[in-house]
């Protein structure tokens, strides 16, 4: 065991993020404690504290940070394309995030942390639905998308997605390269989001 180093004040959060993502990449969201992200990270079993009640908010913390990345990568999928195809591009780069990284998307969707405890967390989170429920407006006022209410379609679109990146993680599909995958996720979300008759009223 690594004997508790020193630290200034600023980075010991920074460190137990960090230790955090190497845990989670060995043993899950669920598989380590607090305790051990301390001696991951070379603190005392008390330091933690300083910035997290218990582990849930650590795992929150680092959720957070992953919604925040998630948001700006959507954000940042074809900003000159169409409507349409910005939807389209949104889901490769949403599959792209998880792959890349696979810790933050566990943590945001497999670890135990709630929205009432760490409303932090669900702002982050509410703020990365809503970039995609834009983008589904974006598409209706274009008439490229159905009229009505958004977020089913924004569901439906997200439902695709996140299935195809949980099953990549898990190393479920035949494709084992990255660009294989965000290849296959390219075709599934164009068919799944075809161009409608612009006799849409």
């Amino acid at each position: 065991m690594p004997a508790p180093r020193p630290y200034h004040h600023g980075n010991l959060k920074e460190a137990l993020l960090q230790a955090a993502l190497e845990l989670i990449a060995e043993t899950g969201p669920r598989g380590f404690t607090l305790r051990e992200a301390a001696r991951r990270a070379g603190v005392s079993h008390n330091a933690p504290y300083r910035h997290f009640r218990d582990k849930d908010g650590l795992l929150a913390a680092v959720a957070t940070d992953g919604f925040d990345r998630l948001t700006r990568a959507l954000a940042a999928a074809g900003p000159k394309a169409t409507p349409l195809e910005r939807l389209r591009l949104s889901g490769v780069a949403y599959v792209d995030f998880a792959l890349r990284w696979p810790q933050h998307f566990a943590a945001m969707f497999d670890a135990s942390w709630n929205k009432q405890t760490y409303p932090e967390c669900a702002v982050a989170a509410e703020r990365c639905l809503e970039t995609l429920v834009g983008f589904v407006r974006a598409c209706q006022a274009a008439r490229q998308l159905p009229p009505g209410d958004p977020a089913p379609i924004a569901y439906q679109a997200w439902s695709l997605v996140h299935g195809i990146a949980k099953l990549a993680n898990a190393g479920q599909f035949p494709w084992r390269s990255r660009g294989e995958v965000l290849r296959f996720c390219a075709a599934a979300v164009k068919t799944a989001l075809p161009r409608l008759p612009k006799a849409i009223n």
